[in-house]
């Protein structure tokens, strides 16, 4: 996901937005940058992590093979996940309450 924070900023502007805290304008874009850098940094590391662990794994223990690498489970999570959001949007869209029911406790809603 790729966000410019300065045009972020200026549309939160126009449209009477803001972030509680944080003087519109500059600041605003200042305080976006600086949150996209800290969820960017982590979430890049982590998934390179995934990435070469398998890797790291097989020359540790001397094991042949694992059968798959770190970029196959990436890819299987997200179809995965990508798979369960479109089946879910298939039932709401046709008035179900979904695939995954939420809030269930002995067959009766949770108020």
């Amino acid at each position: 996901m790729v966000l410019n924070p300065n045009d972020l900023a200026e549309n939160m502007r126009k449209h009477n937005g803001f972030i509680p805290g944080v003087r519109p304008g500059r600041k605003t874009a200042e305080f976006i940058d600086r949150v996209l850098a800290r969820i960017t940094l982590p979430g890049a590391v982590f998934l390179a992590l995934i990435a070469v662990l398998p890797d790291a794994v097989i020359n540790w223990l001397g094991v042949p093979a694992l059968g798959f690498g770190g970029t196959s489970v990436l890819i299987v999570v997200g179809v995965a996940l990508d798979t369960l959001q479109q089946i879910e949007s298939h039932l709401l869209m046709r008035h179900y309450e979904g695939f995954v029911k939420r809030g269930r406790i002995r067959g009766r809603a949770r108020m």
